[in-house]
């Protein structure tokens, strides 16, 4: 695919200029040994070319497990979340903030995009409290409080791709293992986002039929919940897209991140490539 002509030729092309919008880039796209990362690192290399201003949050699970394996460290879940023991917060930080931060970054600036990779602790960026549960003890996972996102603002401000990992930062300073999801979403809402994108494996939400639905309102969302339609892993992606939207940003992307160039497809295509969410 010719990315510049494909950008060039969309009618769209100027009502995106100057607009920021967050990507949510799971882990899961760089277990491939980098190619991933490069791929993705083009494609935000061509949306800042077209004046369209990034922020990238990054998961990092595979990563996180192979880790913990190395490291003889037992790795829990409970209702999806990581129980996450103080010896197992020290190896996912390393993870999250040194290695899987660090590749992005270093795939972003080889395809010429200045980029700096922070956490959610730089300027106290994501607040958290550890999460309460009746269910378990989940140990240093860390439940949003705020968002300070005046070190983003000025990065974007200065041309800068911000490359986020999900470690937020505990009253006493500690360091919390966050949802990846949940911090993009979180992030997005307080940067009002033109768009939020999370990237997971599937061709969007799915109707009843198990077709994609192109768009879905907030009120349509929380009926095809309530009624099952919308189901399992994808209900916490809707809820956090949901609510990424009540904080501020402008929509919301579900989109499938093993197709090539999802992204941009999205925006500069008529159809788009995922199913939006508006509120």
């Amino acid at each position: 695919m010719d990315i510049k002509n494909l950008i060039a030729a969309s009618p769209d092309r100027e009502t995106h200029r100057g607009k920021i919008i967050v990507v949510k880039y799971g882990g899961n796209a760089l277990a491939d040994g980098g190619n991933g990362a490069a791929a993705f690192a083009e494609d935000i290399a061509a949306l800042v070319s077209a004046g369209i201003k990034p922020v990238v949050v990054h998961g990092g699970g595979p990563q996180i497990d192979a880790a913990l394996k190395a490291a003889d460290i037992h790795s829990e879940f409970v209702r999806g979340l990581r129980v996450t023991t103080a010896d197992a917060i020290a190896v996912i930080e390393k993870v999250l903030c040194h290695d899987v931060n660090g590749e992005i970054t270093h795939a972003l600036r080889a395809a010429g995009v200045k980029a700096e990779g922070i956490s959610g602790k730089t300027e106290n960026l994501i607040s958290v409290e550890k999460l309460q549960s009746s269910e378990a003890d989940y140990g240093f996972v860390g439940e949003i409080k705020a968002i300070h996102a005046d070190a983003v603002r000025r990065m974007i401000d200065a041309g800068v791709v911000p490359v986020i990992a999900p470690i937020g930062v505990g009253p006493e300073g500690e360091s919390f293992n966050i949802n990846a999801d949940t911090a993009a979403g979180a992030i997005a809402g307080a940067l009002a986002a033109y768009r939020f994108f999370l990237l997971t494996n599937v061709a969007g939400v799915l109707n009843a039929d198990k077709n994609p639905i192109s768009e879905l309102s907030a009120a349509h969302a929380r009926a095809m919940i309530a009624d099952g339609t919308i189901a399992g892993g994808m209900i916490p992606k809707v809820e956090t897209c949901l609510g990424a939207i009540a904080a501020g940003a402008g929509a919301a992307v579900i989109l499938d991140g093993r197709v090539p160039h999802t992204v941009l497809l999205d925006l500069f295509t008529p159809n788009g490539a995922g199913t939006l969410v508006r509120g």
